[in-house]
């Protein structure tokens, strides 16, 4: 076997792409999460159901976990409304809480811990508070704004010192996948509008406000990036960007999106989703119910992810988009070139949405 990988948050986005690229590479995958992960993989794998932020059940949890070789570190606290979060100190110091949890016990029990993985994102550039430079590159200096990824960073820099395993760091933009139910992921968003508008007979508009250049990166090559990263030297100590490798603009995507969903794109329409869509919560039971849909109300379809939407569509803006490019030269020059076509990760991942009913068909 190539070890034992423990994946934290792995019901999460990156989480459950982590537990199904590892188990493809070959590692004993150990998955810890309040919740099972929802994997297509039949390859077998431990569910470990934790609570990072209850420090005695992972002290307790640490005691079987000796064999763990790996850490893939995915798990996050946000708070409801999610963006004011991002710069309250609470939220912070419960984002460094939950590591400590997990790993302090974890550095006691696992004896041969080789490498662990941090994830954290573009917000590290400033880009949710201020514009940043273009582009966002690694080597860049840290931005001097509170946030709980430099918590975290010191605290496995440190740790790392002091142990001597490896760790590498990673900085996914605008990460898109099938799991609902989280803080950040657009295709369970865009699907449910797109159903509702159907439902009422109004056309699939894009919602947001100012066209916004964006970059995306599929899940699957975030987890292909952290399998590479787990045992290749040139990921060591370092920092890497993450993206598909090219840019898109919104309503140059929406078009596709709408073929794949079955709806007709109407003229924009600025809609706040993050109040829109609670507020069809009856539509969308009426959706589920003739569809034959999996029975997953619309709170619990949305997560905190609809207020993600209203933030990356630029809803209520009417000026310029704020540029969010970063360089993915570094890890390319690495050694892991993975490339993806941003429409189509789009569509794949709408299109598992439909398989595993969570979306309706476009058929009917």
């Amino acid at each position: 076997m190539a070890g034992t990988v423990l994946i934290a948050g792995a019901s999460g986005l990156v989480g459950t792409a982590a537990v199904e690229s590892f188990l493809v590479a070959g590692y004993d995958v150990i998955a810890a999460s309040r919740r099972m992960p929802e994997v297509d993989d039949a390859r077998p794998f431990r569910h470990l159901p934790l609570d990072l932020r209850d420090e005695a059940a992972c002290e307790d949890a640490a005691k079987d976990l000796a064999a763990v070789t790996h850490v893939v570190y995915t798990a996050v606290y946000e708070k409801p409304g999610l963006i004011p979060g991002w710069s309250e100190p609470d939220q912070m110091e419960t984002n460094l809480a939950m590591l400590r949890n997990l790993m302090e016990p974890l550095r006691r029990s696992a004896a041969g811990l080789q490498h662990v993985s941090l994830l954290q994102g573009t917000k590290a550039y400033g880009i949710h508070l201020h514009p940043m430079r273009i582009p966002g590159r690694e080597r860049q200096p840290r931005d001097k704004h509170d946030n709980f990824y430099w918590l975290q960073e010191d605290y496995i820099r440190d740790a790392a010192a002091g142990d001597g395993w490896a760790f590498s760091i990673w900085r996914p933009q605008l990460i898109v996948g099938p799991n609902y139910g989280v803080v950040m992921n657009l295709p369970p968003i865009i699907g449910a509008y797109a159903a509702v508008r159907r439902e009422e007979g109004l056309p699939f508009s894009f919602p947001g406000g100012t066209p916004w250049v964006w970059e995306a990166v599929d899940t699957r090559l975030v987890a292909n990036a952290l399998v590479w990263g787990a045992t290749s030297p040139n990921a060591v100590g370092e920092t890497f960007n993450l993206t598909n490798g090219e840019v898109f603009e919104w309503r140059d995507l929406w078009p596709a999106m709408a073929d794949e969903l079955g709806v007709e794109v109407g003229p924009d329409e600025p809609v706040q989703l993050a109040t829109y869509l609670p507020s069809k919560a009856d539509a969308w039971d009426e959706i589920v119910s003739r569809h034959g849909l999996r029975a997953v109300p619309m709170k619990e379809l949305v997560g905190e992810s609809h207020h993600y939407a209203d933030f990356c569509f630029g809803y209520g803006n009417d000026g310029p988009g704020p540029s969010a490019f970063v360089s993915t030269v570094k890890i390319k020059q690495a050694g892991f070139g993975e490339v993806h076509d941003t429409e189509e990760t789009f569509r794949y991942w709408l299109r598992k949405l439909i398989e595993r009913k969570i979306l309706p068909s476009p058929s009917g």
